[in-house]
């Protein structure tokens, strides 16, 4: 009488750690995009039909030194992470706060316009419906910079006391991507407000 074949059940392969940051963080940015694309529309939807001004025409600045800051921080950050992959902790640790400077460089910029516009244009966040998505689209864009600073700030009092290390590369590099996403969001919010609606 043959033998019986039994099958032999086959082990899952459990996701590295890394993977499954890497992961999580995609879904993270998967579902912010979704939030501000909504805003993004409304902003889009809602342009130009304000009944009373101000317009974006004429409080508006473009905030190019703001945007210089924070595009270049992207940089930054690249070259802090290649330099953990490296070893090299004391260059990581002068890029990182490098990255960190420039994000609350563009938060202070951020404040500056806001103060400007609601205490000498006049605009607030229930001026009109330009106000009110204004400061909701790119509010909600300045909040996740705000999260992302207090990301840096943490990894950076972590390097200063000498608990980042090489292994932690990876992990790191996973919190690079939440900031190009801030990034490359503020690419659509700049383009949006300041040129394609103002």
């Amino acid at each position: 009488m043959a033998a019986s074949t039994m099958a032999v059940p086959q082990a899952d392969v459990p996701l590295s750690a890394n993977l499954k940051g890497k992961v999580g963080m995609w879904c993270l940015i998967t579902a912010e995009s979704s939030i501000f694309l909504i805003f993004v529309v409304a902003y889009l939807y809602y342009a130009g039909k304000s009944i009373s001004g101000p317009t974006p025409a004429q409080v508006l600045d473009i905030p190019y030194f703001a945007s210089i800051c924070l595009f270049a921080s992207s940089g930054t950050i690249m070259l802090a992470e290649k330099a953990l992959h490296r070893g090299n902790v004391k260059r990581f640790g002068l890029f990182w706060f490098l990255t960190l400077a420039l994000g609350v460089i563009f938060l202070f910029k951020t404040g500056a316009e806001w103060y400007r516009l609601i205490y000498h244009e006049g605009l607030t966040i229930s001026t009109n419906l330009f106000g009110t998505t204004y400061y909701s689209l790119v509010g909600l864009h300045a909040f996740h910079v705000t999260v992302g600073a207090i990301g840096l700030t943490t990894i950076l009092l972590f390097t200063l006391f000498g608990a980042v290390k090489q292994e932690h590369a990876e992990r790191i590099s996973v919190f690079g991507m939440y900031w190009h996403f801030v990034d490359a969001i503020w690419v659509v919010v700049l383009s949006v407000v300041y040129f394609i609606t103002r």
